[in-house]
């Protein structure tokens, strides 16, 4: 039996495994990777963040998905739903996002996921799906506009008040 949710040509998508920290800590330790970040995460930070996901996912049925390259197996990041509730006029959301190593930037990889993942929210029966980035980080802002989102507005995150490079993000939608 796979141990995939779901999967495109290139990737697998599934729930977070004990394995998996060690490659998803190396990610989230990577300055660049959490460029658009407070910062990068620990080990323990790391490991919180997976908890996380786990619960989320058995409460709603998604969450940020573990993401492996099929071909070798090797765990390229994370791409996949979160239930946003920070303080917004537009929360609480569902949005679409993704981390994932350097050594896979520019390959399309996260266009190619993220894809899947609006099809999987379609099966889901959500309707709407939200995303959002720093202003800066123009390479998650183009694969917003690739996957078929629209702008909706740029906003001041509540949460990022303390990091004033990152904390203007824009916001971008697509109805399903």
């Amino acid at each position: 039996m796979s141990p995939y949710l779901f999967t495109t040509r290139r990737l697998g998508f599934r729930t977070w495994q004990s394995f998996d920290l060690d490659d998803f800590a190396a990610i989230n330790a990577d300055k660049e990777v959490m460029r658009f970040f407070q910062k990068p995460l620990s080990r323990e930070e790391t490991q919180a963040m997976i908890d996380r996901m786990l619960r989320l996912y058995d409460d709603r049925g998604y969450c940020y998905f573990a993401v492996d390259l099929l071909e070798t197996k090797e765990l390229i990041g994370t791409i996949g739903l979160g239930w946003k509730t920070f303080e917004a006029d537009f929360t609480p959301c569902v949005d679409i996002g993704w981390r994932i190593a350097r050594k896979w930037w520019n390959q399309g990889m996260t266009t190619e996921g993220a894809l899947a993942c609006l099809d999987f929210a379609k099966r889901k029966e959500i309707r709407e799906v939200l995303s959002m980035a720093s202003e800066g980080n123009t390479a998650s802002i183009q694969v917003m506009k690739k996957i078929g989102m629209t702008y909706w507005k740029h906003f001041d995150h509540s949460e990022l008040q303390d990091f004033p490079d990152i904390e203007r993000c824009a916001l971008y939608r697509i109805d399903l």
